[in-house]
């Protein structure tokens, strides 16, 4: 079973207002409650394997719910912890990762906003391991457009739930906000494993 993080809002976190959070943190446990439920199904009972195809299936839409709600508890997590921060830039070491692959931080940000705009469901910093290099991903839901064999580094939710009630359409306000709340100590701690 998965526990749910203890999320709270403090006065680093200044992104989002701390209604917005709220609201934020119980879509978060809907997504937890929701892979536990398909985890017993999955787990505890036959659950439709011996019918399993391609088209249609009881176990076919448990396998997609387990990745959808699985990546939604994960991605979640990765992007509350890494909100919060009062320093505005990288660290010298994550400066250096990251410039490696964009030429500097200042174009990397560029990337980062474009991509963040681009995006229907989360604008992630990942380390692409297959390459061995950052790449500025954009998922369209939790589980279309991952990567296979990529960590998240830095994670920002762009799903209108993350911002609407505070910022209602203006979602370039919202990221702005976001690039000037980053944590980096955890974005650091996460490039640097």
């Amino acid at each position: 079973m998965i526990q749910k993080v203890d999320f709270r809002y403090s006065d680093d976190i200044t992104v989002v207002s701390r209604a917005q959070y709220e609201a934020h943190v119980r879509l978060y446990e809907g997504y937890v409650n929701s892979i536990n439920k398909i985890d017993e199904e999955l787990y505890t009972t036959e659950a439709g394997r011996s019918e399993a195809n391609t088209t249609f299936g009881k176990f076919r839409d448990l396998k997609r719910g387990e990745t959808y709600a699985l990546d939604g508890v994960i991605l979640h997590e990765l992007y509350f912890q890494n909100i919060g921060g009062e320093q505005n830039d990288p660290d010298p070491l994550t400066a250096q990762r990251i410039s490696r692959d964009y030429g500097c931080v200042s174009d990397w940000k560029e990337d980062f906003i474009a991509t963040a705009k681009a995006s229907r469901g989360w604008a992630i910093l990942a380390y692409e391991q297959r390459t061995g290099r950052l790449r500025n991903v954009s998922l369209d839901s939790h589980d279309l457009g991952n990567i296979a064999y990529y960590a998240p580094i830095l994670v920002l939710d762009m799903y209108e739930h993350a911002y609407f009630l505070q910022y209602a359409d203006n979602k370039v306000e919202y990221i702005n906000r976001f690039m000037n709340n980053i944590n980096w100590q955890i974005v650091g701690e996460r490039l640097n494993f």
